[in-house]
C-alpha cells in the first residue's frame, strides 16, 4: 500500500500536466511530493516528447515553486539528452536608431544671372543627413576668381518657401530654378578655377566641397554657329535690364578714355570722319587689349549661361542671339573687333571710363572688378 502511494500520486499528477498540454492555466502542484512530480514529468516526456516542451518550459519559468520550476528544468534536459530541444528563437530584429543618416543629395537649386563682373548667386538644396533634413548651401561663383562667398546651414520647408519669395519680389537679376546637378556643375567648375590660380575658396565652403562635388554634372550643349542675322542684333542684348551692366571694365581703360575724349573736344579743325576714325581706332585698340582669348572664354560662358536664363524664362528670340554671339566670341579665329557685341562692350566701357575722367560717376561704382557682394 505504502509503494503504490507515490504511484497514485504520480499518475493524479500526470493527469493534471495533460489536461494543461493544450495551453490551459498550470496545474496546482502544491500538494504533489517531489518523487510524485518528478515520475509524473519523466512519464510526460516519455509518452508526449517534443509536445511536452511548451509545458515544460511554462512551468520553469512560472512555477510557484522553487523546487518545481527545478523540476522542469530537469526534465527539459533530460529531452534536450535525448535530441529534443526548444525551436530557437528568432533573434529580434536590430532597433532601428531613432536618428539615421541617409546619403545627402542635391534636390533643388536656384541661379540668378551674371552681373557684369561674371558674378552669379547659386542656392544648392541638399536633403539627406542625420534625420533626413534639409540643408541650404548659398554661394556667390564668379568666373575670374571662382568662389567669392560661401554660407548657408540646415533650413525649414516654410523658411525656404519665405525666402525665395522674398529674393523674387527684390532680386534685380533673373533668378531661374535648375536641376541640383547642373548648379553643382558650376561650383565645380569655380573650384577647378581655384586651383589653375593657386587660390583657395572661402573656408565656410569646405563643409560644401564633397556634397558637390559627388553631385556635378555639366548640361550637355550643342554647337551654335554664328548666324551673321543674329550677330548684327547682338549689341541690343547690352540694352536688355539683365545686361545693363556688361561692359569692359572702365579702370581698365581710363587711358583710352582720355584719348577718346581729346578726339571729341579736340580744337582742331578736323573732318567728322577723322574723328570718327580716330574713335573706331580707340575702340579697336581696346578690343584687342581688353578682349584675350581668355577673356572671350569668360564672356562666351556668360552669354551661354545668360541664353539658358533667356530661354527658361520665355525669351526665345534673346535665347537665339546670346547663343549665335556666344559662338561667335568663343571662335578664337574670328577677330574680336569684327564682332558688334564686342564693339558695343568696349563702347560702353569707354563710355563709362569718360563718365569717370568726367567727374561724373565714381570709379568704384562702375568698376567690373570681382568683389564680394550680398547674397540675395
Amino acid at each position: 500500500m505504502t509503494a503504490a502511494a507515490p504511484h497514485a500520486e504520480a499518475a493524479a499528477c500526470l493527469a493534471a500536466l495533460e489536461a494543461a498540454l493544450g495551453g490551459g492555466p498550470l496545474p496546482a502542484l502544491d500538494p504533489v511530493s517531489p518523487a510524485a512530480l518528478d515520475e509524473a514529468l519523466r512519464a510526460l516526456t516519455r509518452q508526449h516528447g517534443a509536445a511536452s516542451l511548451p509545458l515544460l518550459e511554462r512551468l520553469a519559468d512560472r512555477a510557484a515553486d522553487k523546487a518545481q520550476r527545478r523540476a522542469a528544468r530537469r526534465a527539459l534536459y533530460r529531452l534536450a539528452q535525448s535530441g529534443v530541444r526548444p525551436a530557437r528563437a528568432a533573434a529580434p530584429a536590430p532597433a532601428r536608431p531613432v536618428v539615421t543618416r541617409e546619403a545627402e543629395h542635391a534636390v533643388r537649386a536656384w541661379l540668378s544671372g551674371i552681373d557684369g563682373s561674371g558674378s552669379r548667386a547659386v542656392w544648392i538644396l541638399f536633403e539627406g543627413g542625420f534625420g533626413g533634413g534639409l540643408r541650404l548651401c548659398s554661394l556667390i561663383l564668379n568666373d575670374e576668381a571662382g568662389i567669392m562667398d560661401a554660407a548657408g546651414g540646415p533650413i525649414a520647408r516654410k523658411r525656404l518657401e519665405a525666402e525665395l519669395r522674398a529674393l523674387r519680389e527684390s532680386q534685380k537679376l533673373p533668378w531661374v530654378e535648375v536641376e541640383g546637378r547642373r548648379a553643382c556643375a558650376l561650383v565645380s567648375d569655380a573650384l577647378a578655377l581655384h586651383e589653375r590660380l593657386g587660390t583657395v575658396p572661402p573656408p565656410e565652403f569646405a563643409r560644401w566641397k564633397k556634397l558637390v562635388l559627388g553631385e556635378a554634372q555639366p548640361p550637355a550643349r550643342r554647337a551654335d554657329s554664328p548666324d551673321p542675322a543674329l550677330l548684327e542684333q547682338s549689341p541690343g542684348l547690352l540694352e536688355l535690364p539683365e545686361l545693363m551692366g556688361w561692359f569692359v571694365d572702365p579702370a581698365r581703360v581710363q587711358h583710352e578714355a582720355l584719348a577718346l575724349l581729346q578726339t571729341r573736344e579736340s580744337r582742331l579743325v578736323v573732318s567728322d570722319q577723322i574723328k570718327a576714325e580716330r574713335e573706331v581706332s580707340i575702340v579697336d585698340g581696346v578690343i584687342e587689349a581688353q578682349l584675350t582669348s581668355a577673356a572671350r572664354r569668360r564672356w562666351a560662358g556668360r552669354l551661354r549661361e545668360m541664353a539658358d536664363i533667356f530661354a527658361m524664362t520665355g525669351r526665345s528670340d534673346a535665347a537665339a542671339i546670346a547663343r549665335a554671339t556666344a559662338a561667335a566670341v568663343a571662335d578664337l579665329e574670328r577677330p574680336a573687333t569684327a564682332i558688334p557685341f564686342a564693339r558695343a562692350l568696349a563702347a560702353r566701357g569707354l563710355e563709362m571710363a569718360t563718365e569717370v575722367a568726367l567727374g561724373r560717376a565714381r570709379l568704384d561704382d562702375v568698376s567690373r572688378a570681382p568683389a564680394r557682394r550680398a547674397r540675395p
